[in-house]
């Protein structure tokens, strides 16, 4: 432990990175950035700029999910006692983004590995969007399909907690379209516009009013983040109470 702060010799490192402002990086990502080996990374021309911009030189290995190839050559580098840095594009590695394949083998092998804190979409949207704390359901991006799409939407409100859903700025009014036939026109939604980045914004309202907001856009851009919240009268009745501990 050096300054309070406790540095990690696992192997693998999972390192949140900005979502937008590169200013929003902990210490503890910097420094283990710097300790690192190699950087894994979804895109290592995106992550150039990051570790450009923090004066940190590590040579950097694309990491494709989808390619089982590129999967064996991240393990074959822990298994040779690299320490390497796992990253996205931005925000926590595996939560929407890839890395949960390589965690997978990692730990079944024993590899040791650790998850820093940092960044997240998901959470940062639930914090400002003023609905019930407490539990909630992530569902990441939606299927492409209509049906299941709904049949998620509906199962998870089900649960009488905020939904989360991540969506592209090319379908984000088809997304709310589908939560006010889903859920009802109704439904309180906060959409979330490029969170902490220069054009962030907040929409907030019932799905039909957000859906219209930005269907007379001539341009929607940005990705969204738009938690799903409950009628006030439900969430009132669901506010879970104080527990004593």
């Amino acid at each position: 432990m050096r300054g309070g702060i406790l540095y990690t010799t696992s192997m693998l490192s999972i390192v949140p990175t900005p979502l937008g402002n590169l200013q929003d990086i902990t210490l503890r990502a910097l420094e283990t950035l710097k300790s690192a080996d190699f950087v894994l990374c979804e895109d290592t021309r995106r992550t150039q700029v990051l570790l450009t911009h923090f004066g940190i030189s590590k040579p950097t290995v694309r990491y494709n999910e989808n390619d089982p190839s590129s999967v064996r050559r991240c393990l074959d580098l822990l298994r040779q006692g690299k320490r390497c840095a796992l990253v996205s594009d931005c925000g926590t590695p595996c939560i929407s983004d890839p890395g949960w394949k390589l965690v997978k083998e990692a730990a079944k092998e024993g590899l040791p590995l650790t998850s820093l804190p940092g960044p997240s979409a998901a959470a940062c949207a639930l914090a400002g969007a003023g609905f019930t704390g407490g539990a909630f359901t992530f569902l990441g991006f939606l299927p492409r399909r209509s049906g299941k799409a709904a049949k998620l939407l509906s199962g998870a409100y089900a649960q009488k907690h905020p939904v989360i859903v991540y969506e592209s700025p090319f379908r984000v009014v088809k997304l709310l379209e589908l939560i006010a036939v889903t859920l009802g026109e109704n439904t309180p939604v906060v959409a979330a516009r490029e969170i902490s980045k220069i054009y962030e914004e907040w929409l907030r309202g019932t799905a039909r009013e957000v859906a219209d907001n930005l269907g007379k856009r001539k341009k929607v851009q940005g990705e969204f983040v738009v938690v799903i919240g409950l009628p006030e009268t439900e969430e009132k009745a669901y506010e879970e109470p104080d527990l004593p501990y």
